[in-house]
């Protein structure tokens, strides 16, 4: 089956935080906005009840397989069932809901995996109440990448930031600040700029992108006087980088590469902790920004934000990020399946 003929996987998401809202308001909003058929993984009264709150008239249908979806997407919302979640307060995080979580997720992999899905985009989740209920992986991208590993051995996942404004890529991303200059090697520079080099051809139709590598210090070092992690680590990432072809430059003073005329000369930069990327993007791309992971194989995109549960059935959630990743998810696995 083409891939234009399979939906794509929604995860739940925490069912307390706004995914329940920004799924319902994006399917609400498909006729205007000429969305790709998905199906959600996850539970419908969860799904009923939050539109009953929003008072939202989406209609909302339990399938038995991914493949009803597609023909029934412009009448009602398909739900792939996942039983055992109890009753769901908006706003109110409960760590019993995490085995339902957990079961969206892998369910989503094992459908795009035996191509039942042509890619997966997932809804918030919120990692402390994950790591409450005894969750071993630093986040959503960590256990997809643990999900989709072959013989033993799991592939190594990239986080991307992307949006019409600007694209950030940071090499290490949820660790402490103080742990940030351990963690960085010439290794994980270079794997980082090589998978975003591959997979913005393979996704975004890039034959060559010009990929901005950040330095870790202000100034990007001074030439060693503020720190010598650039000439050590990022310069040799970059040198290997360019011995294989890749159009990279740096390293760049990260207070000097976001501004718009900077933008305009390169793809994507590649920054060395969270902040460095994250700051700048979500000043730039708040609304409109996609999370896509880069390196796995599969497409996988997400909302550029997380559970929001102050705002949960309240219906002040913006379905717009929600929006831009199911269409990325689509395009990304058009482009894929065209290169087969």
């Amino acid at each position: 089956m083409r891939s234009n003929q399979r939906p794509l996987a929604l995860t739940l998401g925490d069912p307390a935080g706004i995914g329940p809202d920004i799924t319902l308001l994006a399917w609400a909003a498909k006729s205007r906005e000429e969305l790709p058929p998905f199906v959600l993984l996850g539970a419908a009264a969860v799904l009923r009840e939050r539109a009953h709150t929003l008072r939202l008239d989406v209609p909302i249908r339990e399938i038995a397989d991914a493949s009803e979806a597609p023909g029934l997407f412009q009448q009602a919302l398909p739900v792939l069932p996942i039983t055992g979640l109890r009753a769901v307060v908006a706003g109110q995080p409960d760590s019993a809901a995490v085995p339902v979580v957990r079961q969206s997720i892998e369910r989503a992999v094992r459908l795009v995996q035996r191509g039942a899905a042509r890619a997966i985009v997932t809804n918030p989740v919120s990692k402390s109440v994950l790591y409450g209920a005894g969750f071993a992986f630093p986040g959503h991208t960590e256990y997809l990448a643990h999900l989709a590993a072959t013989d033993g051995e799991a592939p190594h996942p990239v986080m991307m930031l992307t949006s019409p404004a600007l694209s950030v890529i940071p090499v290490t991303v949820h660790v402490p600040l103080r742990d940030v200059p351990r963690l960085l090697t010439r290794d994980l520079i270079f794997a980082t700029i090589e998978i975003a080099a591959r997979d913005l051809g393979r996704y975004f139709g890039l034959e060559r992108p010009c990929l901005a590598v950040t330095g870790l210090n202000p100034h990007a070092g001074e030439d060693g006087s503020l720190g010598s992690e650039e000439t050590e680590i990022v310069v040799p990432a970059i040198e290997a980088a360019r011995a294989k072809g890749l159009n990279v430059s740096g390293p760049h003073p990260a207070d000097t590469l976001f501004h718009a005329a900077a933008r305009a000369r390169y793809d994507a930069a590649i920054c060395m902790y969270h902040d460095q990327a994250l700051a700048p993007f979500k000043t730039l791309a708040f609304e409109d920004g996609v999370n896509v992971t880069l390196g796995l194989p599969f497409v996988r995109t997400s909302p550029d934000h997380g559970t929001a549960f102050v705002i949960a059935g309240t219906g002040n959630a913006s379905p717009r990020s929600l929006i831009e990743a199911l269409r990325l998810a689509a395009a990304m696995s058009d482009r894929a399946e065209a290169q087969r």
